[in-house]
């Protein structure tokens, strides 16, 4: 006896406006699962807040570049990406940020996503990018390493008070 089958697609795109309160949701979640025990409470609830949906629809608006990865019509994660905003390092692009929702971690779909991000950062005429991470951040540091990231320079951030490690991962 044969059952029917369904198809679940799975889309890296460009984001729309109409995505901004998705998009929020998965921010929040994903920072919040990410940083919980990195970055002090206080500072990482109001770094979530800050980026509610009308956030994130004036940044679409403003043509922010912002991929979002959507599996059976729902946004599970996102990445942002332009120029590299450090200058003393020789890359053109950067992506900025590339977040999934915790239950869609570990299966290649970040993968995924940060491959359309690179090709996006090429489309863009952009040669190299780089991406930062804190370095007590162990899951996207080995997440950067596993995708052939070459540790290129350190730095650090405060987060109401706390100053923290980060590392610069980079690709030709």
């Amino acid at each position: 006896m044969l059952t029917a089958m369904s198809t679940i697609s799975i889309d890296v795109r460009r984001a729309e406006p109409e995505d901004a309160a998705e998009i929020a949701a998965t921010h929040d979640t994903s920072w919040r699962q990410a940083y919980c025990g990195i970055l002090p409470h206080k500072a990482l609830d109001a770094m979530v807040r800050r980026r509610g949906a009308d956030w994130w629809e004036r940044a679409i608006r403003n043509s922010t570049n912002i991929l979002v990865l959507d599996i059976g019509d729902q946004i599970v994660g996102y990445a942002t990406l332009g120029t590299n905003r450090v200058s003393t390092l020789p890359f053109d692009g950067e992506v900025y940020e590339i977040y999934l929702l915790p239950e869609y971690q570990g299966v290649g779909f970040g993968a995924k996503l940060f491959a359309a991000a690179r090709m996006e950062l090429a489309a863009l005429g952009m040669k190299g990018l780089v991406v930062w991470a804190l370095e007590d951040n162990c899951n996207a540091a080995n997440f950067y390493q596993n995708a052939g990231g070459r540790d290129v320079a350190e730095g650090s951030e405060t987060f109401d008070g706390a100053t923290l490690k980060k590392v610069a991962y980079a690709w030709n």
